[in-house]
């Protein structure tokens, strides 16, 4: 009878073990189908998010390219008038402009949850944030450089003006291509 009471306590204990395994396996399950929900939430609230950036990017920088246009036709049209400085070239072309391009959204997901972005995203958005950070990098060099040289009538200096500016606007239509593609791919 000693046996028959340890054989039926073992098949007790089994039976328990069994049963809180289960237990243990639908709640996981649970747990990550409602993680998988939320990801997917978050995911589409921020692309969203990332759109609507990217196309306010895209309108300013339908904006700012002829502008930069009309800037870099000055300069070459002044560029031998040794009469007229570097600033008036600015005033006759009504200012520089240099596009904003918007990533905060795609900078919030890239410093919290990066790895559920699909490698395609990704990758257009990180070519998308380095062709922004280039374009910061040259408009600062290009404000740089008319600091030291606003008032000055040299026509050296005013070609080196020009090839500054035409980096900024072949940057900024570089960034409306990218921008474009990925509205056009993923909208």
């Amino acid at each position: 009878m000693d046996k028959n009471k340890k054989g039926s306590y073992l098949k007790y204990a089994f039976g328990e073990i069994i049963l809180v395994v289960i237990g243990i396996l639908i709640a996981l399950s649970i747990n990550n189908w409602n993680e998988n929900r939320k990801d997917k939430n978050y995911l589409n609230k921020i692309y969203t998010s990332i759109q609507n950036e990217l196309k306010e990017s895209k309108v300013n920088l339908e904006a700012s390219i002829p502008k930069q246009q009309v800037l870099i036709d000055s300069l070459m049209q002044y560029v031998n008038n040794d009469s007229i400085s570097i600033y008036g070239i600015i005033r006759k072309a009504d200012g520089i402009q240099s596009p904003i391009i918007k990533t905060n959204s795609w900078k919030a997901i890239a410093n919290s949850k990066i790895e559920l972005i699909e490698f395609e995203k990704l990758s257009a958005l990180s070519e998308i944030e380095e062709t922004k950070k280039n374009l910061d990098l040259k408009t600062t060099k290009l404000v740089d450089y008319l600091i030291e040289n606003l008032k000055t009538t040299n026509k050296e200096k005013k070609e080196v003006f020009l090839l500054l500016s035409e980096e900024i606007l072949s940057t900024s239509r570089y960034s409306q291509s990218e921008i474009e593609e990925f509205l056009n791919e993923y909208d």
